[in-house]
């Protein structure tokens, strides 16, 4: 009897090509293992197909496996032989033209191989135990500070297209509200006008008043990334003087 053993898994990101990250779950009997990576630039295809050769490369003996995916795409190209064909005709889709992300289906067909794998398809979101929590861990793996790299990923036209449209799109949000000059900065936390980041509360450590002056800033705000300084109305305090 071979050992059966559950893999569930998800990933994400936005946009795509982008930032991308995985979670995969692995159960056998009542002994439960996670396993996550994020890496700084892919695809979610690549992702798809990375969770899955993960699970299976933790497996230590031939094993019938149960991978559960909201995914059609690493199932599709699996069970209606796709992949398989792609591989024996040397990894072409055309006479002149190699297969998308054969580098990670070869690994993956080698695995299967090994076992008895079964996949299974969830419906995105059905409140999936599994899945659930490997959607959510897998959006903070995103976001970890020891990102990969894909090294085997080079971005197509396309993508390569895509990702400077994206770039320009939000360099162009900043740009303008950067230029907007309705935009005020009255209170911590408000965005510089100059560079964006929030604006923090400081107290100045002496507070000098001229004989001439019936005025002064108990506070200004200060922006931590440019250093620019903001005197506003709300700390203006007036100095009573009394003339006799």
């Amino acid at each position: 009897m071979l050992p059966e053993v559950d893999i569930f898994s998800d990933w994400g990101s936005n946009p795509n090509p982008w930032k991308w990250a995985y979670w995969v779950i692995l159960c056998y009997k009542w002994i439960k293992k996670e396993f996550s990576a994020g890496y700084k630039l892919t695809t979610n295809n690549r992702m798809e197909l990375t969770w899955a050769i993960t699970g299976l490369e933790k497996l230590t003996k031939k094993s019938k496996v149960n991978l559960y995916t909201d995914s059609q795409y690493t199932i599709n190209w699996i069970e209606k032989g796709w992949a398989l064909k792609w591989k024996q005709n040397d990894w072409f889709r055309t006479k002149t033209e190699k297969a998308v992300n054969y580098d990670l289906w070869e690994k993956l067909l080698d695995l299967v191989d090994k076992h008895e794998v079964k996949f299974h398809w969830v419906k995105w979101h059905n409140w999936h135990l599994e899945n659930e929590r490997c959607d959510e861990l897998a959006t903070l793996a995103m976001n970890m500070d020891n990102l990969l790299d894909d090294i085997n990923y080079i971005p197509n036209e396309e993508e390569l297209q895509k990702m400077t449209n994206s770039f320009l799109q939000k360099k162009d949000s900043l740009d303008k509200k950067l230029v907007d000059k309705n935009i005020k900065v009255l209170k911590a936390w408000d965005s510089c006008r100059k560079c964006g980041t929030p604006v923090e509360k400081k107290t100045p450590k002496h507070t000098s008043k001229t004989k001439t002056q019936n005025y002064y800033y108990e506070y200004y705000l200060s922006c931590p990334g440019c250093k620019t300084m903001y005197m506003v109305d709300s700390a203006k305090r007036e100095i009573n003087t009394l003339k006799i």
